[in-house]
């Protein structure tokens, strides 16, 4: 293999023992390549002082000063995780953008006798993938939306079906959100939308493109990430399957799974606050007293009634995509979801019959021989 890698998908990242990322541990957390491991070369404090040290003196100095960080860095790195590698070893090394970084790293581990490979372009070639595959292709998956009014158990229904063979796409394990103003994981920030996207990325590579996969019906906007174009596209033509359940059940079911919500009244407040305007300064009160005084179940079924199912009736009624079926769940618990993944299960595999297509490339580029249409 060359010694550098100038395209860069999933496939071509399986020939290498480790992926290197050597950027800082701050542009390693905005976003990297599924399965990297950061080993920088400079730290985020190195790497801020260098630069300054570039623009306000020159970059002689800067130079010096980074060569020798770079140098006790790369000692380390050698020192430590690396220390176990044997002599066969390969690993994929990359930057910013495929320069001194990355080139420092894979010089000297070429010289220890490892077989490293340059990203050419690093990261930046990598996010060129990712756009292309998620914003300028053309939708190829077959979706099929879950849908029902807030409180149905969607995402844990959703997540019994991989146990009866269907294949998912969790959009909001991937976005780190459940969806709603109430939807953020208390202490746990949503990963930035590139991170987002080679998630995404990453999960798309496992589903088997000539087969449906099943998807939460979710908004364009999964909490502040943005579902990407490519993805949107089909989820707003997908057949959908409704689930409906009674207030009360669904009520409980809230209580249970945002009961870290209802403990932390800032959090609560702040989620609060969120709700579009469109209630008046006497409703927002009463919701606020509600959860000032821990009336938890009175917030939910007030929410439920005045927010959530008025606004899911709107987006009924304007919705055309065809509906494979309802499913009526007379509660909320175990078997009533294992029931309700049963149901869902029968309803995919009786969709209308699929139509073969010309052979063509899914959504990763992978070639294919046919495409499961849902005709009306």
């Amino acid at each position: 293999m060359s010694e550098i890698l100038d395209h860069l998908n999933l496939e071509a990242l399986e020939a290498f023992d480790d992926i290197i990322d050597v950027r800082s541990p701050g542009e390693f957390a905005e976003d990297h390549i599924p399965g990297a491991i950061n080993l920088p070369v400079l730290s985020d404090q190195e790497r801020a002082e260098v630069g300054t040290i570039y623009v306000q003196q020159s970059p002689f100095p800067a130079r010096r000063i980074g060569a020798a960080y770079v140098a006790r860095n790369i000692a380390r790195h050698l020192e430590t995780t690396l220390a176990d590698r044997p002599g066969r070893y390969r690993p994929l090394v990359y930057c910013w953008r495929g320069g001194q970084r990355s080139n420092a790293m894979a010089t000297v581990l070429r010289q220890v006798g490892w077989r490293a490979v340059l990203v050419s372009g690093g990261y930046r070639t990598w996010r060129r993938y990712v756009t292309a595959s998620l914003y300028d292709s053309e939708p190829s998956l077959e979706i099929v939306l879950l849908d029902g009014n807030t409180g149905c158990a969607k995402t844990e229904i959703l997540g019994r079906l991989p146990q009866r063979g269907l294949q998912v796409l969790d959009l909001e394990g991937l976005a780190g959100h459940r969806g709603s103003v109430f939807g953020g994981l208390t202490g746990v920030p949503q990963p930035s939308q590139k991170a987002f996207e080679s998630r995404l990325i990453e999960a798309l590579a496992r589903l088997d493109p000539t087969r449906p996969v099943i998807v939460e019906a979710e908004s364009s906007r999964v909490g502040d990430r943005m579902v990407p174009p490519v993805l949107w596209k089909a989820m707003q033509t997908a057949s959908r399957i409704n689930l409906r359940a009674g207030a009360q059940d669904r009520v409980h079911y809230l209580l249970s799974a945002y009961s870290e919500i209802t403990s932390d009244p800032a959090a609560l407040a702040v989620a609060l606050d969120r709700l579009p305007p469109l209630y008046g300064r006497q409703r927002q009160a009463d919701w606020a007293r509600m959860a000032h005084e821990g009336a938890f179940a009175d917030l939910a079924a007030s929410l439920i009634e005045i927010h959530y199912d008025p606004a899911y009736e709107r987006s009924n009624r304007r919705d055309s995509r065809p509906c494979l079926g309802e499913i009526d769940l007379a509660a909320l618990d175990e078997e009533a979801q294992k029931s309700a993944a049963e149901e869902i299960d029968r309803l995919v595999h009786l969709r209308q019959p699929i139509m073969a297509q010309p052979q063509s490339a899914d959504l990763l580029g992978r070639p294919r021989t046919g495409r499961r249409s849902q005709e009306p």
